[in-house]
């Protein structure tokens, strides 16, 4: 039986050490894991401390929560404070209008799973976001998938803009590519941004992990990025993407549509569009950078055919890879026996 509600008002900095330890307990009662508590009281933390900060006082309150299966927390804050002009500003790390360092929002959406706000200048604020326990479950059916990976930063650079994603659990393994604009230690900040954002909500739904990507890039230059799904014990996938990352499927087939939106995540950019795909065992799959040439066809490399996804994706690179970008190539496709 989960532990009821727990509501603390926040007036003063006392009531902030108050938020933070009711937080932990609470997490840990439901079943958190040790770091998980410690990234949930943190949260507790930046977001009472917001309440006295910024909004003169009001509301933390604890809901353990238990949907399909499913057990979590959310953590609900209101008040009546000034409220917020620019909410995704706000979360932005970084950013702050009390001379702070300004990480609270942005600690939040990194941390939790969700994260909704909703304010009125002059009309307060309320903020829900919420934590659900990870699945640890073990695969049933083998892995049946090759996954190969090859990158490098434009020459003669030393630092790679571009960066990649490879999370394997249970019987799902979500890939992508992300871009970050330009070159450099600022492309790569942006890219190492996203990255670390995605492996640490890759088992949450596609759009979702789009828009927190785009609040932990909003202090950055922005990326373009590509994400799928694999789930091999159903036979689909799942795929979105916003920005020029390449994707291509060998055999074509029109079964595949992918839609792409235009912009730069971190930047505005519109939210992405999922779609799901049966996958048939026998296909080859890729993603890759515009530091890629897009001016060839699976008729050149003729000799894939029986080549695992490493060979496949180090011999494009070598042989497709633009002198003046960062290029990345991820190739998924079922283990060559």
């Amino acid at each position: 039986m989960l532990p009821p509600p727990q509501t603390v008002e926040i007036y003063h900095e006392d009531a902030v050490g108050e938020a933070r330890r009711a937080a932990k307990t609470i997490a840990a009662s439901i079943g958190f894991e040790l770091q998980t508590c410690e990234q949930i009281s943190l949260v507790a933390t930046e977001l009472a401390t917001n309440l006295v900060k910024h909004a003169h006082g009001g509301s933390l309150t604890l809901i353990p929560l238990a949907n399909k299966g499913r057990v979590g927390l959310e953590i609900l804050t209101t008040d009546s404070g000034p409220g917020i002009p620019d909410i995704e500003q706000a979360i932005a790390d970084r950013f702050s209008t009390a001379g702070t360092y300004g990480t609270g929002l942005g600690a939040v959406n990194r941390l939790m799973d969700e994260l909704d706000i909703t304010s009125r200048p002059g009309n307060g604020t309320k903020v829900i976001c919420r934590k659900w326990i990870r699945e640890h479950r073990n695969s049933v059916k083998a892995c049946p998938l090759d996954i190969g990976v090859a990158t490098r930063p434009r020459p003669p650079d030393q630092v790679n803009g571009d960066s990649f994603v490879v999370v394997r659990w249970s019987e799902s393994i979500l890939v992508g590519v992300i871009d970050g604009l330009g070159h450099g230690q600022s492309a790569r900040r942006a890219s190492q941004a996203a990255r670390q954002y995605v492996e640490s909500h890759f088992d949450q739904p596609l759009d979702q992990i789009f828009r927190g990507t785009g609040r932990a890039c909003r202090s950055t230059r922005g990326v373009v990025m590509a994400l799928t799904r694999f789930d091999w014990a159903r036979d689909r996938i799942a795929f979105a993407s916003v920005g020029n990352i390449a994707v291509r499927v060998f055999p074509k087939s029109d079964a595949f549509h992918f839609v792409i939106r235009r912009g730069v995540i971190g930047l505005n950019a519109p939210g992405a569009v999922v779609s799901e795909h049966c996958w048939p065992i026998d296909y080859v799959f890729m993603l890759h950078s515009d530091g890629i040439s897009t001016r060839w066809t699976w008729k050149d490399f003729k000799h894939w055919e029986n080549q695992p996804a490493s060979a496949i994706a180090q011999e494009l690179l070598r042989a497709k890879a633009k002198a003046e970008d960062d290029a990345t190539v991820i190739v998924v496709r079922n283990v060559v026996k």
